[in-house]
């Protein structure tokens, strides 16, 4: 079940690979994804060689209940991901790589956690972008017309 979708990353981006991580988080925060509050808008994944990723400014909202406790959360807070040492390691090396990134595409939630899908992307050029533009204009002429 998808909680939230980084549409701007598959305009901006061809994704070559995607991963799935686990996040750490605080409960409220759980509570608050799970809720659907939360914006992936300008949020990227930075590497800390290849030992750790963080995901950052990607906003998770304050859970109102537990806001008493939580006096000085900041919702645009760094946050750690979980990825497999092999995977971590791969991902460094493709980072490095000209032209390559790791961007955030969705939170969503398998068996009762809160997960995130990473890709590894290429950015696109603009006459790339104009081109989705009108595949994305045609698509839906086609389909009012179907309809109709």
């Amino acid at each position: 079940m998808s909680i939230a979708e980084n549409k701007k990353a598959y305009f901006d981006y061809h994704i070559l690979e995607t991963f799935e991580a686990g996040l750490v988080l605080s409960g409220p925060e759980v509570k608050s994804a799970k809720k659907g509050e939360v914006n992936l808008k300008g949020a990227y994944v930075i590497l800390e060689g290849t030992t750790a990723a963080y995901l950052i400014k990607a906003y998770i909202a304050p859970y109102k209940p537990a806001s008493v406790y939580q006096r000085n959360y900041d919702p645009y807070q760094n946050r750690q991901l979980l990825l497999r040492r092999k995977e971590l390691k791969y991902l460094f090396g493709k980072s490095q790589e000209p032209g390559l990134t790791i961007v955030p595409l969705k939170f969503f939630l398998k068996g009762g956690l809160v997960k995130l899908s990473l890709g590894l992307a290429r950015g696109k050029k603009k006459f790339d972008k104009r081109e989705s533009i009108k595949k994305r204009e045609f698509d839906r002429r086609k389909k009012s017309l179907i309809d109709a």
